[in-house]
Protein backbone atom coordinates (compact mmCIF):
# COMPACT_ATOMS: atom_id res chain seq x y z
CA UNK A 1 0.00 0.00 0.00
CA UNK A 2 1.38 2.96 -1.17
CA UNK A 3 2.02 5.84 1.41
CA UNK A 4 -0.18 9.15 1.77
CA UNK A 5 0.46 12.11 -0.36
CA UNK A 6 1.28 15.06 2.33
CA UNK A 7 1.19 18.83 2.03
CA UNK A 8 2.08 20.98 5.33
CA UNK A 9 3.47 17.78 7.04
CA UNK A 10 0.05 16.33 7.08
CA UNK A 11 -1.67 13.63 5.60
CA UNK A 12 -4.38 14.38 2.94
CA UNK A 13 -5.98 11.54 4.40
CA UNK A 14 -4.59 7.81 5.48
CA UNK A 15 -3.24 5.50 3.14
CA UNK A 16 -5.86 3.29 3.02
CA UNK A 17 -8.41 5.91 2.46
CA UNK A 18 -10.97 5.47 -1.04
CA UNK A 19 -9.13 8.68 -1.77
CA UNK A 20 -5.70 7.19 -1.93
CA UNK A 21 -6.96 3.41 -3.27
CA UNK A 22 -5.89 2.21 -6.51
CA UNK A 23 -8.79 1.17 -8.74
CA UNK A 24 -7.06 -0.11 -11.33
CA UNK A 25 -7.76 -3.57 -10.72
CA UNK A 26 -11.47 -3.19 -9.96
CA UNK A 27 -14.23 -4.60 -11.45
CA UNK A 28 -16.29 -2.26 -14.54
CA UNK A 29 -19.21 -1.17 -13.35
CA UNK A 30 -22.29 -2.39 -15.02
CA UNK A 31 -23.63 0.84 -16.30
CA UNK A 32 -19.83 2.34 -17.05
CA UNK A 33 -21.84 2.53 -21.35
CA UNK A 34 -24.23 4.65 -20.25
CA UNK A 35 -22.19 6.71 -18.03
CA UNK A 36 -19.51 7.61 -20.60
CA UNK A 37 -21.96 8.08 -22.93
CA UNK A 38 -23.95 10.82 -20.85
CA UNK A 39 -20.81 12.37 -20.09
CA UNK A 40 -19.21 12.26 -24.12
CA UNK A 41 -17.91 9.92 -25.27
CA UNK A 42 -16.30 11.86 -27.79
CA UNK A 43 -15.45 14.71 -25.58
CA UNK A 44 -11.35 14.93 -24.75
CA UNK A 45 -10.31 15.83 -21.34
CA UNK A 46 -9.66 19.64 -20.15
CA UNK A 47 -7.26 20.29 -17.66
CA UNK A 48 -9.07 23.09 -15.51
CA UNK A 49 -5.95 23.89 -14.13
CA UNK A 50 -2.61 25.74 -15.11
CA UNK A 51 -0.51 28.68 -15.16
CA UNK A 52 -1.05 32.27 -15.88
CA UNK A 53 -4.44 34.00 -15.11
CA UNK A 54 -7.44 33.91 -17.17
CA UNK A 55 -10.28 35.97 -16.78
CA UNK A 56 -8.14 37.92 -14.14
CA UNK A 57 -7.75 34.88 -11.82
CA UNK A 58 -5.61 31.39 -11.19
CA UNK A 59 -6.17 28.77 -13.04
CA UNK A 60 -7.66 25.96 -10.66
CA UNK A 61 -8.23 25.63 -7.18
CA UNK A 62 -5.57 27.26 -5.05
CA UNK A 63 -5.17 26.21 -1.49
CA UNK A 64 -2.89 27.57 1.44
CA UNK A 65 -0.97 26.03 4.42
CA UNK A 66 -1.40 27.64 7.20
CA UNK A 67 0.35 27.25 10.80
CA UNK A 68 -1.91 26.75 14.23
CA UNK A 69 -1.37 29.91 15.63
CA UNK A 70 -3.29 31.46 12.38
CA UNK A 71 -5.97 33.90 13.95
CA UNK A 72 -9.33 32.46 13.51
CA UNK A 73 -11.76 34.63 11.56
CA UNK A 74 -15.58 34.69 11.83
CA UNK A 75 -17.81 33.29 9.16
CA UNK A 76 -21.63 32.89 8.20
CA UNK A 77 -23.05 30.28 5.94
CA UNK A 78 -25.96 30.25 3.68
CA UNK A 79 -26.32 26.67 4.00
CA UNK A 80 -25.49 26.77 7.94
CA UNK A 81 -27.35 23.51 8.31
CA UNK A 82 -25.23 21.52 6.57
CA UNK A 83 -21.86 23.66 7.02
CA UNK A 84 -19.14 22.96 10.01
CA UNK A 85 -19.47 26.79 11.63
CA UNK A 86 -16.43 28.45 12.35
CA UNK A 87 -14.46 30.62 13.15
CA UNK A 88 -11.97 29.32 10.41
CA UNK A 89 -8.58 29.91 10.29
CA UNK A 90 -8.37 31.99 7.44
CA UNK A 91 -5.90 34.71 6.53
CA UNK A 92 -7.00 38.04 5.11
CA UNK A 93 -5.30 37.62 1.81
CA UNK A 94 -6.00 33.74 1.27
CA UNK A 95 -6.25 32.87 -2.19
CA UNK A 96 -9.62 32.26 -3.56
CA UNK A 97 -10.50 30.64 -6.69
CA UNK A 98 -10.69 32.30 -9.88
CA UNK A 99 -9.30 35.61 -8.00
CA UNK A 100 -10.71 38.55 -5.64
CA UNK A 101 -13.32 39.58 -8.22
CA UNK A 102 -14.75 36.02 -9.38
CA UNK A 103 -18.06 35.08 -9.64
CA UNK A 104 -17.80 31.44 -9.76
CA UNK A 105 -17.51 28.88 -7.09
CA UNK A 106 -14.98 31.44 -4.79
CA UNK A 107 -13.38 28.02 -3.15
CA UNK A 108 -10.94 28.59 -0.58
CA UNK A 109 -8.79 25.62 0.84
CA UNK A 110 -6.97 26.20 4.04
CA UNK A 111 -4.66 23.46 5.72
CA UNK A 112 -3.89 23.94 9.18
CA UNK A 113 0.01 22.82 10.28
CA UNK A 114 -0.18 20.88 13.79
CA UNK A 115 -3.80 20.24 13.98
CA UNK A 116 -3.63 18.79 10.76
CA UNK A 117 -7.56 20.12 9.35
CA UNK A 118 -8.58 21.35 6.27
CA UNK A 119 -11.20 23.58 6.11
CA UNK A 120 -12.95 24.24 2.94
CA UNK A 121 -15.44 27.00 2.01
CA UNK A 122 -18.04 28.02 -0.98
CA UNK A 123 -18.59 30.92 -2.20
CA UNK A 124 -16.17 33.00 0.05
CA UNK A 125 -16.37 36.61 0.21
CA UNK A 126 -14.30 38.72 3.21
CA UNK A 127 -16.13 41.60 4.59
CA UNK A 128 -15.45 44.69 6.03
CA UNK A 129 -15.30 43.92 9.57
CA UNK A 130 -12.73 41.00 9.08
CA UNK A 131 -15.38 38.44 8.89
CA UNK A 132 -16.03 36.25 5.77
CA UNK A 133 -19.32 35.61 4.55
CA UNK A 134 -19.92 32.37 2.24
CA UNK A 135 -22.35 29.88 0.85
CA UNK A 136 -21.13 26.21 2.49
CA UNK A 137 -18.21 24.73 4.46
CA UNK A 138 -16.66 21.83 5.63
CA UNK A 139 -13.80 21.48 8.53
CA UNK A 140 -12.12 17.87 7.83
CA UNK A 141 -9.43 15.65 10.00
CA UNK A 142 -7.14 14.63 7.73
CA UNK A 143 -5.67 12.09 9.86
CA UNK A 144 -9.36 10.15 9.94
CA UNK A 145 -11.90 8.59 7.44
CA UNK A 146 -14.81 10.45 9.04
CA UNK A 147 -16.92 11.53 6.35
CA UNK A 148 -19.95 14.42 6.03
CA UNK A 149 -23.28 13.04 7.81
CA UNK A 150 -25.54 11.80 5.65
CA UNK A 151 -26.82 13.79 2.66
CA UNK A 152 -24.73 16.66 3.82
CA UNK A 153 -22.93 19.01 0.83
CA UNK A 154 -19.29 20.39 1.66
CA UNK A 155 -17.68 22.94 -0.17
CA UNK A 156 -18.09 20.56 -3.12
CA UNK A 157 -21.52 19.18 -4.07
CA UNK A 158 -20.83 15.90 -3.85
CA UNK A 159 -20.10 16.45 -0.22
CA UNK A 160 -16.37 15.28 -0.27
CA UNK A 161 -13.34 17.04 -0.01
CA UNK A 162 -11.77 19.01 -2.63
CA UNK A 163 -8.23 19.48 -1.90
CA UNK A 164 -7.41 15.82 -1.99
CA UNK A 165 -8.23 15.58 -5.44
CA UNK A 166 -6.48 18.34 -6.97
CA UNK A 167 -3.30 17.23 -8.93
CA UNK A 168 -0.26 19.53 -7.63
CA UNK A 169 2.56 20.29 -10.04
CA UNK A 170 4.99 19.00 -6.90
CA UNK A 171 3.21 15.73 -7.79
CA UNK A 172 3.92 15.57 -11.56
CA UNK A 173 7.24 16.68 -11.14
CA UNK A 174 7.87 14.16 -8.32
CA UNK A 175 6.65 11.68 -10.89
CA UNK A 176 4.18 10.38 -9.05
CA UNK A 177 0.65 11.12 -8.57
CA UNK A 178 -1.16 8.82 -5.72
CA UNK A 179 -4.69 9.42 -5.40
CA UNK A 180 -7.68 10.16 -7.20
CA UNK A 181 -8.62 13.23 -9.23
CA UNK A 182 -11.54 15.32 -8.92
CA UNK A 183 -13.62 15.93 -11.86
CA UNK A 184 -17.25 17.29 -12.74
CA UNK A 185 -19.79 16.54 -15.65
CA UNK A 186 -22.79 18.85 -17.16
CA UNK A 187 -25.86 16.12 -16.49
CA UNK A 188 -25.84 13.90 -13.14
CA UNK A 189 -28.36 11.66 -11.79
CA UNK A 190 -30.21 12.19 -8.21
CA UNK A 191 -28.40 10.01 -6.57
CA UNK A 192 -25.00 10.00 -4.72
CA UNK A 193 -22.47 6.67 -3.97
CA UNK A 194 -19.78 6.08 -1.45
CA UNK A 195 -17.62 7.86 -0.70
CA UNK A 196 -20.10 11.18 -1.90
CA UNK A 197 -22.65 11.91 0.33
CA UNK A 198 -25.25 14.72 -1.32
CA UNK A 199 -26.77 14.87 -4.98
CA UNK A 200 -27.60 18.32 -6.69
CA UNK A 201 -29.60 17.15 -9.47
CA UNK A 202 -33.28 16.25 -10.20
CA UNK A 203 -32.60 13.26 -12.69
CA UNK A 204 -33.67 10.50 -12.19
CA UNK A 205 -32.42 8.31 -15.25
CA UNK A 206 -30.19 5.22 -14.41
CA UNK A 207 -28.00 5.72 -17.46
CA UNK A 208 -26.81 9.18 -16.05
CA UNK A 209 -23.86 8.96 -13.50
CA UNK A 210 -24.25 9.84 -10.11
CA UNK A 211 -22.00 12.22 -7.49
CA UNK A 212 -19.09 10.04 -6.24
CA UNK A 213 -19.06 7.54 -9.42
CA UNK A 214 -15.20 6.78 -10.30
CA UNK A 215 -14.06 6.85 -13.26
CA UNK A 216 -10.47 5.00 -14.63
CA UNK A 217 -8.55 5.46 -18.09
CA UNK A 218 -8.29 2.28 -19.45
CA UNK A 219 -5.39 -0.30 -19.00
CA UNK A 220 -5.05 -0.59 -22.70
CA UNK A 221 -5.09 3.32 -23.20
CA UNK A 222 -1.17 3.94 -24.99
CA UNK A 223 0.45 6.72 -22.88
CA UNK A 224 3.98 6.96 -24.76
CA UNK A 225 3.38 9.28 -27.29
CA UNK A 226 2.49 12.52 -24.45
CA UNK A 227 5.01 14.36 -22.54
CA UNK A 228 6.35 13.41 -19.48
CA UNK A 229 4.37 15.90 -17.01
CA UNK A 230 1.24 14.51 -19.15
CA UNK A 231 2.25 10.88 -18.77
CA UNK A 232 2.38 10.93 -14.49
CA UNK A 233 -1.32 12.51 -15.26
CA UNK A 234 -2.38 9.46 -17.52
CA UNK A 235 -1.00 6.84 -15.54
CA UNK A 236 -2.52 8.04 -12.11
CA UNK A 237 -5.78 7.86 -14.19
CA UNK A 238 -5.29 4.40 -15.26
CA UNK A 239 -4.20 3.17 -11.47
CA UNK A 240 -6.44 6.09 -8.99
CA UNK A 241 -9.18 7.39 -11.71
CA UNK A 242 -11.17 10.19 -10.92
CA UNK A 243 -13.94 10.50 -8.72
CA UNK A 244 -17.22 12.66 -9.84
CA UNK A 245 -17.88 15.92 -7.90
CA UNK A 246 -19.49 18.72 -9.13
CA UNK A 247 -21.62 19.99 -11.05
CA UNK A 248 -19.56 21.49 -14.50
CA UNK A 249 -18.22 21.25 -17.93
CA UNK A 250 -17.57 17.80 -19.08
CA UNK A 251 -14.41 15.93 -18.41
CA UNK A 252 -13.15 18.65 -17.19
CA UNK A 253 -10.31 17.55 -14.01
CA UNK A 254 -9.15 19.42 -11.77
CA UNK A 255 -6.16 21.16 -10.28
CA UNK A 256 -3.97 23.57 -8.41
CA UNK A 257 -2.41 26.30 -10.39
CA UNK A 258 1.16 26.69 -10.43
CA UNK A 259 3.27 29.04 -12.72
CA UNK A 260 5.46 25.77 -13.51
CA UNK A 261 2.79 24.06 -15.57
CA UNK A 262 2.63 24.06 -19.58
CA UNK A 263 -0.56 25.21 -20.44
CA UNK A 264 -0.55 24.76 -23.99
CA UNK A 265 1.21 21.32 -23.54
CA UNK A 266 -1.39 19.83 -20.92
CA UNK A 267 -4.73 21.76 -23.03
CA UNK A 268 -3.34 20.31 -26.68
CA UNK A 269 -2.42 16.66 -25.29
CA UNK A 270 -5.07 15.56 -22.85
CA UNK A 271 -7.95 16.76 -25.18
CA UNK A 272 -7.31 13.69 -27.53
CA UNK A 273 -7.76 12.14 -24.63
CA UNK A 274 -11.43 11.04 -24.92
CA UNK A 275 -14.68 9.81 -22.93
CA UNK A 276 -14.48 6.42 -24.50
CA UNK A 277 -10.81 5.81 -23.22
CA UNK A 278 -12.63 5.62 -19.84
CA UNK A 279 -14.94 3.20 -17.96
CA UNK A 280 -16.58 3.43 -14.70
CA UNK A 281 -15.44 1.23 -11.72
CA UNK A 282 -17.73 -0.55 -9.53
CA UNK A 283 -15.69 0.38 -5.87
CA UNK A 284 -18.46 -1.24 -3.80
CA UNK A 285 -16.24 -3.95 -3.10
CA UNK A 286 -13.77 -1.59 -0.63
CA UNK A 287 -16.27 -0.43 1.42
CA UNK A 288 -16.05 -1.30 5.13
CA UNK A 289 -18.39 0.56 6.85
CA UNK A 290 -20.95 3.30 4.56
CA UNK A 291 -19.84 6.56 6.86
CA UNK A 292 -15.99 5.88 6.98
CA UNK A 293 -13.89 6.51 4.04
CA UNK A 294 -11.26 3.55 4.68
CA UNK A 295 -11.14 1.59 2.05
CA UNK A 296 -10.47 -2.40 1.76
CA UNK A 297 -7.53 -2.59 -0.01
CA UNK A 298 -7.69 -4.69 -3.73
Amino acid sequence: MAGSPTLGDCPLFPADNIWNTRVDTLPIHARSNDYVNSIGRNTGLHPDFGSGLWDGGPIGIPFVVVPGTQPLANITFDYDDESDLGPYPIPPDAAIEGGPNSDGDRHILIVQQGTCKLYEIFAAYPQSDGSWAAGSGAVWELNSHALRPETWTSADAAGLPILPGLMRYDEAAAGEIKHAIRFTADVMQRLYVWPARHYASSNTSPTVPPMGMRFRLKASFDVSPYPRDVQVILIALKRYGLILADNGSDWFISGAPDERWKDDELVSTLRNVKGSDFEAVDVSGLMIEPNSGQARQP
